[in-house]
């Protein structure tokens, strides 16, 4: 008698009469990848009233009106880099005032500890 009862063992499944119903497989490369869709092209999107499509690793403007905005994207690109160098400018203000903060925390530990030892002596000599 087995440990764990008797073995499975499943039927085996019928071959199949027909090996597609589609036809699509008869037909050429060219008319399965219109068929099928495989022929992505070149992506797009719609943003802001802008058409642009993807070329060459860059978002391109099919219509060319995004030219027209090279001032607004300019003072964006000006914009950016303010906010960037007041950034930095704020990043280094934070790491001197932390270098102040544990600086005057260890004099005051030191100072706290100072005191510890005055009054442990005073306490001595009495």
């Amino acid at each position: 008698m087995p440990l764990f009862g008797s073995s499975f063992s499943p039927k085996k499944t019928p071959p199949r009469k027909w090996a597609s119903l589609s036809n699509l497989h008869m037909l050429d490369r060219s008319t399965r990848e219109i068929e099928l869709g495989l022929e992505y092209g070149m992506p797009t999107m719609n943003l802001a009233g802008q058409s642009l499509k993807f070329e060459n690793g860059q978002w391109v403007s099919e219509s060319g009106s995004f030219l027209g905005d090279r001032r607004e994207l300019q003072r964006l690109r000006k914009r950016n880099q303010q906010l960037e160098e007041e950034n930095n400018l704020l990043r280094l203000k934070v790491d001197i005032l932390l270098d102040m903060l544990s600086e005057t925390t260890a004099e005051s530990h030191l100072m706290e500890k100072e005191l510890e030892e005055l009054k442990q002596h005073s306490r001595r000599k009495k």
